[in-house]
């Protein structure tokens, strides 16, 4: 009677082969995940800082100003623009109202006038 079932070493080497490919395929992944980590890290460092002060803008073309926020603040609206500090302080001066939130006429040493 002949056993025609494949050795243990034809196995073995089967096995070697599926996990090469595996690995191959784990370093392409790892590969792909480190360049997306450098375009990620790369972006973030691109990004401009952060204002010091927004002024935000209401809605229409030529619309007042609504706000003077502090740099980062959470409630500014995406109408903000980034402004020097002599800006955000004649903002206020002009009576566009300070965040409440954020109180930049506090930050700015600004109390009416």
């Amino acid at each position: 009677m002949h056993d025609s079932s494949p050795s243990k070493l034809v196995l073995l080497r089967f096995l070697e082969r599926v996990q090469e490919r595996d690995l191959a395929r784990t370093r392409r992944w790892i590969v792909d995940e480190e360049r997306r980590e450098a375009e990620r890290r790369r972006s973030i460092e691109a990004r401009p800082p952060v204002p010091d002060w927004l002024i935000e803008q209401s809605i229409g073309h030529h619309a007042p100003p609504v706000y003077v926020h502090v740099g980062g603040c959470h409630m500014a609206g995406k109408r903000s623009k980034g402004a020097a500090r002599e800006q955000a302080v004649r903002a206020l001066a002009d009576g566009v109202d300070p965040c409440p939130h954020c109180r930049p006429d506090s930050r700015l040493g600004y109390f009416d006038g």
